[in-house]
C-alpha cells in the first residue's frame, strides 16, 4: 500500500492542531471552573455575612420575624440561593427541609453540599454558628447556593469549545493540504525530470539551482547515482563489445577450420590436426567462461571463505614452481624480495590465481631473458605482493584502467612464450583482492611497471 507524504502531513498537521487546541481548551476548563467556584465561594460568603451581621443583633422572638422576612425576600423565586436556621428553639428556626440539612455533607471550615428533592446537581453550602443573644439560643446559619447555573456555563463552555476545535481542526487540515501541495511542488517537478531520463540521455543530470535546501542533498545523490551508473553502462557497452569481439575470434577460428577441413576429402592425419585445433579454440573459450564466471560472482559480493593463515613466501614460491617450463623456455628469472617471513590470511586457491596472472601478465610484457622482482610488503593490517617487470613505460591514464576487464595497453601486442591472455588476468587479479578485503595498485616509472594486490595480514600471536 503506498503511502502519500501530503495525507502524512495533513494529518500530522491535525493531530499537532487537535493537540493545541485540546491542551487550551483543557487549561481554559480549568481556569473557568475555579472561577465560577470561587464565585460561588464569594456569593455564599456575602450572603452569609449579610445574614449573619442581621442575626448577630437580634436576640428576641419580635425581631425575629423581620430577620425571617429579610431571608424571605433574599430568597429567589427559583431557589437559586437558600437559607437555614437551625436551633434547638422552634421559634429561632427557618427555611424548609431542615430534616435534609442534617444530612448535609460538611467540611471543617463549614462549606458542604446538599441534594434536595426535585434538583439534579446539589447546592453548594456555607454554615457557620452564632453565639446565643438575650432569649435567643445559639443557632446555625445555613446558606445554599444552586450550581446548576455553574455546571451548565461549564457545560455550555466545553459545547463551544469541542464545536470551535473541530472547525478549527478542518480548516487547519485545509491549509495543511494546500501548503503540503505547494511545498511539495518542487518534489514532483523533480520526479517529472527524473522520469525523463532515459539510457540515451543519461548525461542528462537534475538542476539543483532552483531546489530547496532539503531536496538539494537529495537531488545530489540522485545525481551522483546517475554518475555511476552512466559509468557501469559505458563500462557494460564497452564490456559486451569486448565480450563479443573475444569470443567471436575462436568462434571464427573453429567454423573456418572445421569448414576448410569438410571442403574436400581430409586423411586421418589431418582430421586429427584440425581436432587439435578446436580443442585449442575450445579451451580458449572455456577459460573466458569460466573466468566471467568468477568475476560475476565477485561482483554479487562472494567473499573468501576458506581462510587459513599461510606464509606469503611460501605460496608465491609454490606460483612460481608452476610457471619453470615457461621460465626455461623465455630465459626470465624471478627473484623474491621484501618480508619474506610475512604471514596472511588468504584462501590459497584464490591467491595463487592471482599471483599466477600477475606472473603470467609480468612474463608476457617482458622481453626474453628479463628479470622479473616479486615484492612482499607488510604493513600494519595488510600484506601487499607486487610483480615488476622491465618495459615499455605506462601513462597514467592507462595505469588506472589496467584492472579493467578486457582492456589490453597495446591490443595489438602478441602473446609471449606460448601464454594466451584475454583481457580478464588483472581483472581477476581485483575481484580475488576485494573477496579478501583487499586492495590492488600499478605504477610504472623508470622502464619498471609494477602490479601487486593486497591481503589481510595475519592475526599477531
Amino acid at each position: 500500500m503506498k503511502h502519500s507524504i501530503t495525507v502524512r502531513l495533513v494529518i500530522m498537521f491535525a493531530v499537532a492542531a487537535l493537540a493545541t487546541f485540546a491542551l487550551i481548551g483543557a487549561v481554559l476548563y480549568v481556569v473557568l471552573e475555579r472561577e465560577l467556584a470561587r464565585y460561588q465561594d464569594d456569593e455564599l460568603l456575602t450572603n452569609l455575612q449579610n445574614m449573619q451581621y442581621s442575626i448577630d443583633r437580634v436576640g428576641t422572638t419580635d425581631r425575629w420575624a423581620r430577620v425571617q422576612a429579610k431571608m424571605d425576600t433574599l430568597t429567589p423565586s427559583d431557589g437559586s440561593v437558600r437559607f437555614w436556621v437551625q436551633s434547638d428553639d422552634p421559634r429561632f428556626q427557618y427555611g424548609s427541609g431542615l430534616a435534609e440539612i442534617e444530612r448535609m455533607n460538611r467540611e471543617a471550615d463549614g462549606s458542604g453540599s446538599i441534594v434536595l428533592p426535585g434538583r439534579a446537581l446539589p447546592l453548594r453550602t456555607l454554615s457557620r454558628n452564632i453565639a446565643a443573644l438575650e432569649d435567643r439560643p445559639e443557632v446555625r446559619l445555613i446558606v445554599g447556593v444552586d450550581s446548576a447555573p455553574f455546571a451548565h456555563t461549564l457545560r455550555a463552555f466545553v459545547s463551544a469549545l469541542a464545536l470551535l476545535t473541530g472547525t478549527a481542526v478542518l480548516l487547519v487540515m485545509l491549509i495543511g493540504y494546500w501548503i503540503a501541495r505547494v511545498g511539495l511542488k518542487p518534489l514532483e517537478r523533480l520526479s517529472r525530470e527524473a522520469r525523463s531520463l532515459q539510457p540515451k540521455t543519461l548525461s542528462q543530470r537534475l538542476p539543483l539551482a532552483r531546489l530547496p535546501v532539503e531536496l538539494s542533498g537529495l537531488a545530489t545523490a540522485f545525481n551522483g547515482a546517475l554518475d555511476r551508473l552512466e559509468a557501469a553502462y559505458q563500462r557494460l557497452e564497452a564490456f559486451n563489445a569486448d565480450v563479443a569481439h573475444e569470443l567471436r575470434t575462436p568462434l571464427a577460428n573453429l567454423i573456418g577450420g572445421t569448414q576448410v577441413a569438410l571442403s574436400r576429402q581430409r586423411s586421418a592425419a589431418e582430421f586429427e590436426e584440425t581436432l587439435q585445433s578446436n580443442l585449442e579454440e575450445l579451451e580458449r573459450l572455456r577459460s573466458i567462461i569460466n573466468d566471467m564466471l568468477f568475476l560475476a560472482r565477485a561482483d554479487q559480493g562472494e567473499a573468501a571463505t576458506s581462510l587459513i593463515q599461510a606464509s606469503v613466501a611460501d605460496e608465491v614460491r609454490k606460483t612460481i614452481e608452476f610457471f619453470e617450463f615457461v621460465l626455461d623456455e623465455t630465459q626470465v628469472s624471478v627473484s623474491i624480495e621484501g618480508d619474506v617471513d610475512a604471514a596472511a590470511t588468504l584462501e590459497t586457491a584464490l591467491f595463487r590465481r592471482a599471483m599466477s596472472n600477475l606472473l603470467q601478465n609480468a612474463i608476457q610484457h617482458s622481453g626474453r631473458g628479463a628479470r622479473l622482482v616479486v615484492r612482499i610488503e607488510q604493513g600494519e593490517s595488510t600484506v601487499w605482493v607486487t610483480v615488476s617487470n622491465p618495459g615499455e613505460p605506462i601513462v597514467e591514464s592507462q595505469l588506472q584502467r589496467l584492472f579493467d576487464r578486457f582492456y589490453r595497453v597495446d591490443a595489438a601486442r602478441h602473446d609471449r612464450g606460448g601464454l594466451h591472455g584475454h583481457g580478464l588476468g588483472l581483472a581477476i587479479v581485483k575481484a580475488v583482492a576485494t573477496m579478501h578485503g583487499g586492495g590492488v595498485g600499478a605504477r610504472s616509472a623508470d622502464g619498471v611497471t609494477t602490479i601487486g594486490f593486497s591481503v589481510p595480514r595475519a592475526a599477531r600471536s
